[in-house]
């Protein structure tokens, strides 16, 4: 009998394999309790955050993958994970986890099973390491499908956490990932035979997760573009937007790629930027950097995730003021494929706009986000309250990021209130399922029990009669 592709990547890469001892190591898990899943999730935790392994981690992700920085990443990998910790720490995820008296309704939280967590090369400790601790919340199991450069580095988280689960007694299939290498049958398959998809990286991997046939959250592209306005104070916005753009090289989706600035604080800003190390290019230095960013009309390899210094050199840009810099800049005027730093860079390069007035620079990001990132994010530096209001109200987007750090704050930070993740919903905008960030929420299945309460029925005057009298109905 002839055998079916979807039967034959099976056999070729053992999904079928990994499925049943992740559904048996799952279905011990489920019986846990609350005490016992928050051991085991703290216990996930300690494999990322213990400085030797993290460093480990940090060192390996750079060296397999050529992305971003060791310091960064050692940075990344303990943030990330302390927030999330702290954001689970006092969360119900296991039995009654709500009840609501005036509604007769009881909340309980179930297992959503084997979760299949795609997950990129760009964060390929910290991206995992989050869906992992986010699953084990839920009392799920879940198998990993890195990309093939980031392979190396979650082998070794996994082997980190299967040492930790061994200490509190859970089953180690709890946390399994795909052999190498990695290809994009098996990928599919296990997509196709897992309970839940959650997907972070390409957008390809995105709409393949999408069609799988499975329950599928995925997140949208990234291309983040940042208001400065007239009241703004500059020093700070200029800091923060110089911390955001350059940490670990821009690898995160949340990094400014634009910065639209109110014309009358344009040359100020400037500055400020150049005070923190930026470097404005001219037009022939722009054009030279084009050519190199993408020689073939396609982001090149060669400069994601580099330091500002090695693309300048990568571009053969010359001069003292390359050394040391920090990010580089470009002013841009124009918005879509015929203007390429209008969309998402990856790596410590910004576009300025200017903007007659903060209207103007609405319409600036509208342009830009109908072009790439609809749906993610937007930051704005102002002292004017209303203003992030007016963009929350008006703009395409799941958040707006005020007087921060775009890259620290959009995921989660201990000083503002989003929760920690590294995957961020886009909403409908971005052809996304969800709009906030990824959460242990996500990861449950919540069974309702409803009883009955005093019944509240309205009357067709509550309802109609203000409608009726207005219209003549």
């Amino acid at each position: 009998m002839a055998t079916s592709q979807t039967e034959q990547s099976s056999q070729d890469y053992g999904v079928g394999e990994l499925i049943a001892r992740s559904r048996a190591a799952q279905r011990i898990y489920e019986r846990y309790s609350q005490g016992q899943v928050d051991e085991v999730v703290t216990a996930a935790g300690w494999a990322i955050v213990d400085p030797l392994h993290n460093q480990a981690l940090a060192e390996q992700a750079v060296r397999d993958t050529g992305l971003g920085n060791v310091p960064d990443k050692f940075i990344k990998n303990r943030r990330k994970t302390m927030g999330l910790l702290r954001d689970l720490r006092d969360a119900k995820s296991v039995g009654v986890i709500a009840v609501y008296p005036d509604k007769g309704i009881v909340e309980i939280a179930r297992p959503v099973g084997v979760v299949a967590a795609v997950t990129p090369s760009t964060n390929p400790a910290a991206t995992p390491a989050n869906k992992i601790i986010n699953a084990l919340k839920g009392r799920n199991a879940i198998i990993v499908s890195p990309s093939p450069k980031g392979h190396s580095t979650s082998s070794l988280l996994l082997e980190y956490i299967h040492a930790e689960l061994d200490r509190v007694g859970a089953p180690r299939d709890l946390v399994t990932q795909l052999p190498a290498p990695v290809s994009k049958l098996a990928t599919a398959e296990l997509m196709r035979c897992a309970d839940l998809v959650v997907v972070t990286g390409s957008q390809n991997n995105v709409r393949a997760a999408y069609s799988s046939g499975t329950p599928a959250i995925g997140v949208g592209a990234g291309n983040v573009a940042t208001v400065v306005d007239e009241t703004a104070d500059l020093a700070d916005a200029a800091l923060k937007i110089r911390l955001s753009k350059t940490f670990d090289n821009a690898t995160s989706c949340s990094s400014e790629n634009s910065a639209v600035i109110v014309d009358g604080v344009y040359d100020a800003l400037l500055g400020q930027l150049k005070l923190q190390g930026c470097v404005m290019l001219s037009p022939a230095q722009k054009e030279r950097l084009k050519d190199a960013m993408w020689p073939d009309g396609k982001l090149s390899t060669q400069v994601t995730a580099r330091s500002a210094r090695e693309i300048a050199a990568i571009a053969g840009l010359e001069g003292r003021e390359f050394e040391a810099c920090s990010c580089l800049l470009v002013e841009e005027t124009g918005v879509g494929d015929a203007f390429p730093f209008s969309g998402e860079k990856l790596s410590p390069v910004l576009a300025l706009y200017r903007a007659r007035d903060f209207d103007d620079a609405m319409e600036r990001v509208r342009e830009l986000y109908q072009y790439q990132g609809a749906g993610h994010s937007i930051g704005i530096h102002t002292a004017d309250d209303a203003r992030p209001h007016r963009l929350g109200l008006d703009m395409p987007v799941s958040r707006v990021i005020v007087n921060q750090a775009h890259c620290f704050a959009t995921g989660g930070s201990f000083d503002n209130g989003l929760p920690f993740s590294l995957s961020m919903g886009c909403g409908t905008w971005g052809r996304n399922s969800i709009s906030d960030n990824l959460n242990y929420r996500h990861y449950l299945n919540i069974t309702r029990i409803s009883r009955v309460i005093p019944a509240v029925e309205p009357t067709e005057e509550e309802l109609f009669g203000g409608y009726r009298r207005k219209y003549g109905a």
